[in-house]
């Protein structure tokens, strides 16, 4: 017989609709709903489970065990340090989840180093140690908590578990702790995620919000790193924090990892690089962790590897970058509450000043009461009303002959006298009346009286009370937690370009297939797996399509190469047959955005055409071919030139120009030909430290392929790089333009060995080497660098004592010293130090003219047709200047 299942409920009946069903042994189940049981049971437990366990309160910014944490070694403090174990004892006096959880708890509180001055191990959030056990580590209350947590005066309190003991409902936080420390939690049917944000900025934000000002707060993470905020939406649902690892340079074969991105370890990320060396994402030597109380994660490559590329690919394949989605949820009066970082901080600075107030008013009502007795002491003794009671038997008549003593003198009491007072006046010992001094009590009234005039005065003026005591917080505790991670925007690293050519691309042209496995056929070039290929076949059909170990793409294939998206540069030079009979065309086109793994038809159509002529060229050159006619009919010329320079670049999908109606016997290369692109335009974005071709920041200049940039920084450094939209450039550069070699570069450095200036004018010797061209003693460095063919120097110098200032004095470098080696010392500019250097307006220089070059015809890259931009069907991109009409070539 199957076990019945039953609801709790009395009223939850069985469904008649539903019949019993019979099992093969004839036995009856029968079906009860538990909808009651869900709706009821279910619900109390994930708002147990959101109140009490995982969400923290928005009042105090602290969990359920956070706060028992807390108020437990609040109990404990006597100033000296409690073992963790007895801390977790205590607290579970008012936590009723085991010693584990409160554990946890704790070194999660520790390791964020603002509420519990730690002793022992407490774990290492950058390797992901762990702490050692309870027992054997130690804790005790930091200053700022028993400053700005506790006040029992001001607590709401409420009774334990178990009914034995007191509990704080909230701690009287006075500072937006929650926004401090950051918060994680997973609920039933909700989470959250408050990440940490920066002491002092949480102060500064909260004093601009007490005056009315506007604010924004970024998070700042305890591991450091890099991080973009851009789409951070106030840490709401929906937003997203981008964090990186700080990489550099060390050599051209080590990159050394600095700082680890918030939420990952050391050993996370030697795990995820490890990884995508495996998958051939990256390729690396081997990996060094040198991590101490910093972190060192040396990452040696093998030679030819290029460090900046690899950089990028840390960040595209590996942990080194990650995302991370906040989720602003706290409770408020027992319910979840979805709430933004900068109303978190509102909230919290309004409590803060509430909470400075209630503090206010109960020291106000403590010094009135101090005064009111001190008064009343006073009146007692010095009008000697003690002796009025004598003769008193009762001790109603006591009181009674006290309060009639008392009435002549309390007309400037701000209250009346209660029992209670004549009370404590006759606890008064007979010692005390003997050696009471009126002027000392004069002036305790006095003092008390200053003391409540400045409390009234806070009250008046909370607002620049609450603003003085952020100040104060800031001035006592901020030494030492200045902003750790860097804000950047980052730029976005496309996987296609960074990503380790780590397999081969081989070709079958006469069967028509590509792939990885075919190494028996011709070899291509090096892809990775996620590369997409364009391949182009002698019918005049393109296709693009995923690398994969063998794919048929068409017959006869001219041309395979791994496909650049958005790619402008790249032109291909095609001439083709238009049908069995039809006449030959001439067309030069881009291809910048397909769909996959679709055929495209770069002829007119027509069945039988076929192409005569195909290159790819990487920066648009026009070469000048040789077309041979068969002798057919009255041809008397069989052979004449086409130079593509004359033709203009279109979309992929236009007809062309005609070369000839006659019959074509074939197409040679006669000579290989210029770029007929424009230079290319580079800008610098400072914001994320990178070229671009975009248009954003400043233009460095225009390039062509021979032409590279010059960078020059603090250090006294120098290069020459060819422009690269992967080049990675350090904090400290100083110069950055596009380098003409025969521009000497001018120099002023302070000599750290001779202690005195040296100036002096080179020439790069070697482009392709990094070099040092100031003195590489310790204390030497770079005072001034220019690029201007003729520059003018300024010295500002100290006032000697007794001395009228010297005039400032001018020196043209170019009379200073002719241009000599980058490793020449110089010669000696000012012996003594100087008060200020500073460049001036350069002299006038013209740049000879070269002699003129053969006049090539430039197309712009803008003469690329629209159509281009986006994958439309070829019949929609045919059309223009291209058919038998207006705009045709005919060369024969």
């Amino acid at each position: 017989m199957s076990e019945e299942i039953n609801d709790h409920s009395e009223e939850e009946e069985i469904n008649p609709n539903l019949e019993p069903q019979v099992p093969e042994d004839g036995s009856t189940e029968t079906i009860t709903r538990v909808s009651g049981m869900f709706e009821d049971w279910f619900l109390d437990y994930a708002s147990y489970v959101i109140l009490e366990r995982a969400v923290p309160a928005i009042e105090d910014g602290f969990k359920p065990v956070q706060r028992r944490i807390m108020h437990a070694l609040k109990e404990l403090d006597d100033g000296r340090y409690n073992k963790v174990a007895n801390v977790v004892g205590h607290t579970m006096q008012y936590h009723p989840h085991g010693d584990a959880s409160i554990g946890d708890a704790m070194v999660q509180i520790g390791q964020k180093d603002l509420l519990i001055d730690t002793q022992g191990n407490w774990g290492n959030i950058l390797t992901g140690d762990r702490a050692a056990a309870s027992r054997y580590i130690e804790a005790r209350l930091s200053k700022f908590a028993l400053d700005v947590v506790y006040n029992p005066k001001i607590t709401d309190w409420q009774a334990s578990y178990d009914g034995r003991k007191k509990e704080p409902i909230n701690l009287p936080v006075m500072f937006p702790l929650l926004l401090a420390q950051g918060a994680e939690g997973i609920a039933v049917g909700l989470s959250t995620k408050v990440l940490p944000h920066n002491f002092i900025e949480l102060i500064d934000a909260s004093i601009k919000h007490l005056k009315d000002k506007k604010f924004t707060i970024f998070p700042d993470f305890p591991t450091a790193g890099i991080a973009d905020f851009s789409d951070y939406k106030d840490g709401l649902r929906g937003g997203k924090v981008r964090v990186r690892a700080r990489i550099n340079q060390q050599d051209k074969n080590t990159l050394v990892i600095t700082e680890v991105p918030f939420g990952q370890t050391t050993g996370s990320l030697i795990d995820s690089i490890l990884k995508a060396n495996d998958k051939g994402k990256i390729k690396i030597k081997k990996i060094e962790d040198n991590t101490a109380a910093d972190v060192e994660i040396l990452v040696h490559l093998p030679s030819g590897i290029s460090p900046e590329k690899t950089i990028d690919a840390l960040f595209a394949f590996t942990n080194c970058e990650s995302s991370i989605s906040p989720l602003g949820c706290v409770i408020e009066d027992n319910k979840p509450l979805f709430v933004g970082v900068t109303e978190m901080l509102r909230r919290s600075t309004d409590r803060t000043k509430q909470l400075l107030k209630s503090e206010l008013e109960i020291q106000l009502g403590e010094f009135e009461n101090q005064w009111h007795y001190a008064s009343l002491e006073r009146i007692f003794i010095e009008n000697r009303i003690y002796r009025d009671i004598e003769e008193e038997e009762t001790w109603d008549g006591v009181i009674e002959a006290i309060d009639k003593g008392l009435k002549p003198h309390i007309g400037h009491l701000k209250r009346p006298v209660t029992v209670e007072d004549i009370t404590r006046l006759t606890e008064i010992r007979i010692k005390r009346i003997s050696k009471f001094d009126i002027d000392k009590a004069q002036q305790k009234i006095e003092a008390l009286e200053d003391q409540i005039a400045q409390v009234k005065h806070h009250l008046e003026n909370l607002t620049q009370y609450a603003v003085d005591y952020f100040t104060r917080l800031k001035k006592d505790y901020g030494e030492g937690r200045e902003r750790k991670t860097e804000i950047r925007i980052f730029d976005d690293i496309q996987a296609t370009k960074v990503v380790l050519r780590n397999t081969k691309l081989y070709v079958n042209r006469a069967e028509g297939f590509i792939g990885t496995s075919l190494k028996r056929d011709e070899y291509v070039t090096d892809c990775s797996d996620i590369d997409d290929i364009i391949v182009f076949t002698k019918e005049g059909k393109m296709m693009v399509t995923k690398v994969d170990a063998k794919t048929f793409v068409g017959k006869d294939i001219l041309h395979v190469a791994v496909f650049k998206k958005k790619d402008k540069r790249t032109t291909y030079n095609m001439i083709y047959r238009d049908g069995s009979g039809g006449a030959t065309y001439v067309k030069r086109f881009n291809v910048t955005s397909v769909t996959r793994d679709r055929d495209y038809d770069l002829t007119n159509g027509k069945k039988g055409s076929v192409v005569f002529y195909f290159t790819a060229n990487s920066n648009g050159e026009a070469e000048v071919v040789n077309i041979f006619l068969r002798a057919v009919g009255q041809i008397k010329k069989l052979r004449f030139d086409l130079d593509f320079a004359d033709i203009l670049i279109k979309g992929r999908g236009s007809k062309g120009n005609i070369v000839t109606k006659h019959s074509v016997k074939s197409v040679e290369l006669k000579e290989k030909g210029l770029s007929t692109l424009k230079p290319r335009k580079i800008w610098f974005d400072d914001t994320v430290q990178r070229l671009n071709v975009d248009g954003r920041g400043d233009l460095v200049g225009e390039f062509t392929a021979e032409d590279r940039l010059l960078i020059i920084n603090q250090h006294g450094n120098v290069r020459t790089i060819v422009p690269d939209v992967t080049a990675h450039f350090d904090d400290d550069m100083i110069i950055l333009e596009k380098w003409v070699p025969e521009k000497p570069i001018t120099a002023i450095y302070w000599d750290g060995e001779k202690e005195k200036y040296y100036g002096k004018r080179f020439l790069v010797e070697n482009p392709d080497k990094s070099e040092v061209f100031i003195s590489e003693n310790d204390n030497s460095h770079l005072e001034l660098v220019s690029t201007d063919y003729r520059p003018v120097a300024e010295m500002v110098f100290y006032k000697e004592r007794g001395k009228d200032q010297k005039e400032n004095e001018e020196v043209s470098m170019e009379d200073f010293i002719a241009v000599k080696g980058l490793k020449a010392l110089g010669n000696q500019f000012y012996p003594e130090k100087l008060k200020q250097l500073n460049w001036l307006e350069p002299l006038p220089y013209e740049i000879p003219e070269e002699t003129p070059k053969e006049e090539i015809e430039v197309i712009d890259d803008e003469t690329v047709a629209a159509s281009d931009d986006s994958p439309k069907d070829d019949d929609a991109q045919k059309g223009g200047n291209d058919g038998d009409g207006e705009g045709q070539i005919t060369l024969f």
